[in-house]
């Protein structure tokens, strides 16, 4: 049976603008435009990126009962601590964390979002809004829970790099907002108009500090109806910024150098123990336990001591990769196999003085040092590494040596303040 292929808004104006298209999880999507990945990669260190994400998938959890089944099954405490007795709200906030299965595997990672006390957003992988959808419902039982899953319903479009937030000034969005309260993992507005907050021609947008390159940006939500008219929007205004349009291949090497996983590959229906992305779960102060209990916790927690993988950062002395379609293993220096590599990319932003990782977007970068790009990824070890460690990923075609790090592309900005982005 041929897997039906599905298009997002904006595929018409992909198409007409030479994108590259492939195949992802059931789309057909802009892998890179007629300048190539390396300069849309760059782009987005040195300027702005805007990429087409409408194949992602938002489920709507609603009801008396949403704060209580999200808390259970998700990985993150959405209780912001405690004020005046009370459990502080999320109203206008975001959380990064992972749905698991009963045996401590990863369903999806996801970003949940307070609409209100009683009404969220949960933001999955593209292709698993059903699944997640289903999952909830199955764990919601006959609590007062009203969940949708809004799939190929709605539009999305994440505009990323340092110039973002300017080129959303000239295009409006920010017109009655007070861009301070912009912090990093928060956001303004709703995509029904049904919540005061920016818009972009006059249309209602939910506006996220949020993204999946590691640097300053934001994700913009609207009806599906309306993305072509935003997206060319932004597109005029960025165009003196010198704004482009991006594919998911620099989308997929901006995500990796920020040390971000991609789901069911990087993390899947394995152990989700011994990883870079120890934030996504509620440790205790020990990191002997957990702080609250999620689906998937009693299997983490007797795993604690005794699960060997470990996953690691790694980074290459050059542009050369391997290929993860061939899975590559991994070797010591010695020759003893001790694993396999998960994501290899290659990061056009970075390259290596001496044994120092540095970044294009460095204002002291020496002139003598030509930056050309690093490899770099992720691979699960059955041993244990630490940072500097030399190990050879082999595809059986090519034989690389990569060194075990603790980060990738330094100088991020995704943290940054609205203030020091938005000074000219």
């Amino acid at each position: 049976m041929e897997e039906t292929i599905k298009y997002t808004p904006l595929h018409d104006w992909h198409l007409m603008h030479g994108a590259n298209m492939g195949s992802f999880a059931g789309y057909d999507m802009p892998m890179w435009y007629k300048g190539g990945a390396k300069e849309e990669h760059l782009s987005v260190i040195l300027s702005a990126g805007l990429f087409d994400t409408s194949h992602m998938a938002v489920i709507s959890v609603k009801g008396k009962g949403a704060f209580d089944l999200l808390q259970r099954c998700f990985s993150r405490d959405l209780a912001w601590g405690k004020k005046d007795g009370k459990d502080a709200s999320m109203t206008g906030k975001c959380v990064y964390g992972v749905f698991l299965n009963d045996s401590g595997g990863v369903i999806d990672d996801a970003i949940v979002y307070g609409v209100a006390p009683s009404d969220y957003l949960v933001v999955v992988n593209a292709g698993n809004g059903e699944k997640l959808a289903s999952h909830l419902r199955i764990h919601a039982g006959t609590h007062p829970v009203d969940i949708e899953d809004h799939t190929d319903k709605l539009g999305k479009m994440d505009l990323q790099g340092p110039l973002a937030g300017r080129i959303l000034q000239d295009a409006g969005a920010f017109s009655g907002m007070d861009i301070r309260e912009m912090n990093y993992f928060t956001f303004k507005g709703h995509f029904l108009g049904n919540v005061s907050g920016p818009s972009i021609n006059g249309i209602p947008v939910l506006l996220s500090r949020t993204g999946y390159t590691g640097e300053f940006g934001f994700e913009v939500f609207m009806k599906k109806e309306a993305m072509p008219a935003i997206w060319q929007s932004i597109i005029d205004a960025g165009e003196k910024w010198h704004i482009l349009p991006c594919g998911l291949a620099a989308r997929d090497s901006l995500r990796t150098g920020a040390v971000l996983p991609l789901s069911h590959q990087d993390i899947g229906d394995w152990l989700f123990l011994n990883h870079p992305w120890t934030f996504a779960l509620p440790f205790d102060k020990g990191k002997k336990g957990f702080t609250k209990p999620f689906i998937g916790k009693d299997a983490l927690e007797s795993n604690m001591r005794t699960h060997s993988h470990v996953t690691y950062p790694f980074a290459g002395f050059d542009l050369r990769k391997v290929t993860t379609s061939k899975a590559p293993s991994v070797f010591t220096k010695d020759g003893k196999k001790i694993g396999n590599v998960l994501t290899c990319v290659t990061d056009m932003a970075i390259g290596r003085h001496d044994r120092t990782i540095i970044s294009i977007a460095e204002k002291n970068t020496p002139q003598h040092i030509a930056i050309k790009g690093l490899s770099c990824g992720f691979l699960k070890s059955e041993v244990p590494l630490k940072p500097m460690d030399m190990v050879t990923l082999d595809d059986g075609s090519r034989k690389i040596d990569v060194e075990i790090r603790a980060d990738l592309r330094p100088h991020r900005t995704a943290r940054h303040s609205m203030d020091k982005m938005m000074v000219s």
